[in-house]
């Protein structure tokens, strides 16, 4: 199979069906598969799923118990994914179907393992926008992307990357992290961006902190290695306050002791809590990674009941 399509799907009864219709049309000419991951909608979205793939053999569909976010649900995807290709696709409409042929063509023309989009205008809202541009900043330092690079969730990526990714079991996943630790060989192509035709935005303040904090403290060690300059820092500091008090006690006028030591408990203390809260994110996203907490947990899988 040449290619699959891997859609995670959250309340989105409404554009589903239309999407899985228009891809079909699409994609005609080659040989692909759909893979529908249901992350836990409110709406009548695991309905229709089911409808589809009961009524298209190359369509898959698999309902998750909860929302696990859409990392969580993109990797349960590319789990069940069997295409040569593997392509991530918005259930919005915001990446028409007819864009992906242009991945497929950029990766086999310049035989590359992952393929990411950029768009000429982006329908996204000026938050999302700004969030986009936070994560791509962050990224560049973190995981030594380069810095004209767009991570989009739009993207190709080739089964062999794929197999590697999967490989990764902990409950945060983050796609374009794992995919940096395995490759660089990645090309990039311009494709449309349209509005959403169906109802507002998921992206939140809470998932771009949530997004932050996982690509901080999961997938880079540079908190950590804070540590030395700081108490680089603090040991100088300290020393160099020890040699001014030490003068002015020989030259005078003394200084107020009260004043120096309220002033250095207070700006050690702060160190220290935000040293303990470095610590403390690591331990904790290391006992969860631990503690055996699932990426995701399966309803129901249209595989298992053909």
């Amino acid at each position: 199979m040449k290619l699959s399509v891997i859609i995670p799907v959250y309340n989105s009864e409404k554009t589903i069906r239309p999407l899985i219709e228009k891809l079909q049309a699409t994609l005609s000419e080659i040989s692909f598969e759909i893979v529908m991951v249901n992350d836990g909608s409110h709406d009548r979205s695991e309905q229709v799923c089911r409808e589809l793939s009961d009524a298209h053999a190359n369509v898959r569909f698999i309902s998750l118990r909860r929302n696990y976010g859409e990392f969580n649900a993109v990797m349960c995807g590319l789990n069940w994914a069997y295409g040569n290709y593997c392509v991530m696709v918005d259930d919005d409409f915001q990446n028409p179907p007819e864009e992906i042929l242009k991945l497929v063509e950029t990766a086999e023309s310049g035989d590359y393992d992952v393929v990411y989009t950029h768009y000429a205008k982006k329908q996204h809202s000026v938050g999302r926008n700004m969030g986009s541009r936070f994560v791509n900043w962050l990224t560049s330092y973190l995981l030594n992307k380069p810095k004209d690079l767009y991570l989009s969730s739009f993207k190709l990526i080739r089964q062999e990357v794929v197999q590697e990714i999967i490989k990764y079991h902990g409950p945060y996943p983050y796609i374009d992290g794992l995919i940096f630790r395995i490759t660089r060989n990645i090309g990039t192509v311009q494709v449309a961006h349209e509005k959403r035709e169906e109802g507002a935005s998921n992206y939140t303040l809470h998932k771009l902190v949530s997004l932050f904090l996982n690509i901080l403290f999961c997938y880079s060690s540079l908190p950590i290695r804070l540590f030395v300059p700081i108490g680089v820092g603090l040991f100088s500091l300290g020393f160099l306050l020890l040699l001014f008090l030490t003068l002015q006690w020989i030259i005078g006028p003394d200084p107020k002791g009260w004043q120096v030591v309220t002033a250095t408990i207070i700006f050690i203390g702060g160190i220290q809590c935000m040293l303990l809260s470095v610590l403390g994110e690591y331990i904790g996203k290391s006992f969860m990674a631990q503690s055996g907490q699932p990426q995701y947990v399966i309803k129901y899988n249209s595989s298992e009941h053909v």
